[in-house]
């Protein structure tokens, strides 16, 4: 930690204004602790954290072994695997902080780029935003505007700044063939051009970036919305759009007619404010030809239609902001759309209504060295998505979906088979999930967070709470009855699936050097999955599994709370009578098939449950401690 004193600040600076982490997790961490002591196994898993400190050191920078590199490795992951049992603490206060901050009613998008970007660049928290520059326009809504989107196209221009101009023309070619032309998630479309578009990603100047997402989340304020509503009010007359040429580029101002705008056929627009009305929008894309797009519209039940890939509040090597304020909205797009970025910034912010999210490949709060950001404050909304969607973060990348209130569906996966031979099923690589391209690069932060609600989740392979290589992922419902449902039920175009249903991986996970947090706060909820989920550790992993309240239930094939090939795995149920179905409940294997060189290599795996008649398989006994495995796994029924 010496070595980086930038992390400390990054690490204690949510606790330091947000608080400590909930009673129940510091139980929960507390009792695992004293329980080593008391079975003289602190030794046993001191070594184990030094086999992963020597793992990550043995990789880091331009180290490699096998297909294991460094290269995209986020400082916060390489603490909090290095820290497995403190990780639990911070996971719980960073949900919490994110989602307190998501859900405040001026600010929203401005506090969570706050709390995102530490976890990106180390240089954030010493650095003052540049000033916007001058501009000699009356209105002040529409100086505010020009000023903005002119310090952000200055910010988009200094982030690529490092790349020579045939590496740019490089970048802006193979970016999103590399990371969205292949079906088979997580890897990149070829490992080596994969890799040469990391090495660029890593190139470029990322604290510009930050900076630009600060700088628009401020237009979502709701000072500066009033201020801009009263703008367009001016400029806004008759039945058509206006539009106002700018020093920032094309202006349109919109009145409370329906109206429609097709904005791939200005690419000189900058910006749209419209009033209110029926409103629809055509693809506008973000990208290099357009780096700079912010969408402000007031009122209305609105539709958001294309298939360009950059649009809806997302960008390729570009910045995007889109607020919709109130109406019953749906939003239809292909691919990187709906709050998500490639090397860029893309910030959707929904305030009210029942709307819809659809999607294919890297929507709904997704990024790749950047930040992509969806925030729904209200309703009861549907989300859909096929692939690597719902709060996903790619390589340097960081990607929320936070749901504030309302009765929500989560869909996710359905359309592209999955990558094993030996059972049938989809990729979904979704909802809240960390991922890293194997053997290419490290992954990033992928968080989901729900507000409350009888909330339902779908989501095929890799999802849910997870991380897979070298990656962070969160989930978390706050309130509710919820169904975390296991695979989707039907194909990802509602057609019936032409694959057997079936959930390998999912509900709280960490794979491959990876870590993955899920939270529940209240309600009955239930837990599915078929194989290697609900709890479950394979190869270097953390995962945590903590609901604090409800008549809950527990289902994997193999899973629930276990843990193979080195890792740590902690369950704990606070309160309600619950029902555990899996012959491997609470399992430590005692032995790592995956690294039988190192002694070091130690599974631990704890279930903790407080209250409650509970019903377990016949080998655990209610109000009573049971051995699984090994002495490292145990479950404890109170």
């Amino acid at each position: 930690m010496a070595r980086h004193p930038w992390l400390l600040v990054c690490l204690l600076w949510p606790l330091l204004t947000h608080g400590a982490p909930l009673p129940q997790v510091e139980q929960l961490m507390r009792e695992f602790t004293t329980t080593l002591r008391q079975r003289e196994l602190t030794t046993q898993f001191a070594d184990m954290t030094a086999f992963f400190g020597d793992r990550l050191d043995a990789s880091a920078g331009t180290k490699t072994f096998s297909d294991k590199t460094g290269n995209c490795r986020l400082p916060w992951f390489d603490w909090m695997m290095r820290h497995p049992v403190e990780s639990v603490g911070f996971a719980d206060e960073y949900t919490r902080a994110l989602h307190a901050a998501a859900g405040r009613n001026t600010g929203a998008p401005s506090g969570v780029v706050t709390l995102a970007t530490p976890k990106l660049d180390d240089r954030v928290p010493r650095t003052q935003l540049p000033p916007r520059p001058l501009v000699a326009v009356s209105d002040p809504g529409l100086r505010e505007l020009i000023r903005t989107i002119t310090l952000v196209h200055q910010l988009h221009t200094q982030a690529l700044a490092p790349l020579t101009p045939t590496e740019r023309e490089e970048l802006i070619a193979t970016l999103y063939p590399q990371t969205t032309g292949n079906a088979q998630a997580p890897r990149f479309a070829d490992p080596t051009g994969g890799r040469r578009v990391c090495d660029l990603l890593e190139k470029l100047d990322r604290l510009p970036l930050l900076q630009a997402a600060e700088a628009l989340a401020h237009l979502s304020d709701a000072r500066s919305l009033r201020q801009l509503r009263r703008t367009a009010a001016r400029y806004a007359r008759g039945n058509a759009p206006v539009a106002i040429k700018t020093p920032a580029g094309m202006v349109m101002f919109g009145g409370a007619g329906a109206d429609t705008y097709h904005l791939d056929e200005h690419p000189d627009i900058c910006a749209v404010i419209d009033i209110d009305g029926d409103d629809t929008y055509i693809e506008g894309s973000v990208s290099t030809d357009r780096p700079v797009l912010v969408i402000l519209d007031l009122g209305g039940n609105d539709r958001y239609e294309g298939q360009t890939p950059g649009i809806q509040g997302a960008a390729i090597l570009g910045a995007s902001l889109l607020v919709d304020t109130a109406g019953d909205d749906v939003y239809r797009a292909g691919n990187v759309a709906q709050g998500s970025a490639l090397a860029g910034v893309g910030l959707l912010l929904d305030q009210a209504g029942h709307d819809q999210y659809f999607g294919d490949k890297r929507v709904q709060g997704q990024a790749v060295c950047g930040l992509g950001v969806l925030l729904d404050r209200a309703g009861d909304d549907k989300y859909r998505a096929a692939l690597l969607g719902q709060g996903v973060g790619g390589p340097l990348g960081f990607g929320l979906l936070d749901d504030g209130s309302g009765n929500d569906h989560y869909y996710a996966g359905g359309k592209y088979p999955d990558n094993y031979d030996d059972t049938p099923g989809y990729n979904g690589w979704s909802q809240g999930v960390g991922v890293g391209p194997r053997g290419t690069a490290n992954g990033g932060i992928g968080v989901l967070l729900d507000g409350g609600g009888d909330d339902i989740y779908e989501a095929d392979y890799f999802s849910h709470g997870g991380g897979y290589w070298f990656a962070l992922g969160f989930a978390r419902d706050f309130g509710g009855d919820d169904q975390r449902l296991g695979s989707t039920r039907t194909a990802w175009d509602g057609r019936e699936r032409t694959e057997k249903r079936f959930l390998r991986y999912g509900n709280s996970f960490g794979v491959h050097y990876a870590a993955g947090y899920l939270f529940d706060d209240a309600g009955n909820d239930h837990y599915f999955t078929d194989f290697a989920g609900t709890g479950f550790t394979w190869d270097v992993g953390i995962t945590a599994l903590i609901d604090s309240d409800g008549d809950d239930r527990y289902e994997a094939g193999s899973g629930v709370c276990a843990c193979f090939n080195a890792g740590l795995m902690l369950l704990l149920d606070r309160r309600g009578n619950d029902t555990y179905v899996s012959g491997n409940a609470g399992l430590a294997a005692d032995k790592s098939d995956y690294h039988p060189q190192d002694a070091r290599s130690y599974n631990f795996t704890f279930l903790l449950d407080l209250q409650g008649q509970d019903s377990y398989p016949a080998e655990i006994r209610n109000n009573a401690e049971t051995v699984r495995g090994w002495a490292g796994g145990l479950v404890i029924d109170r």
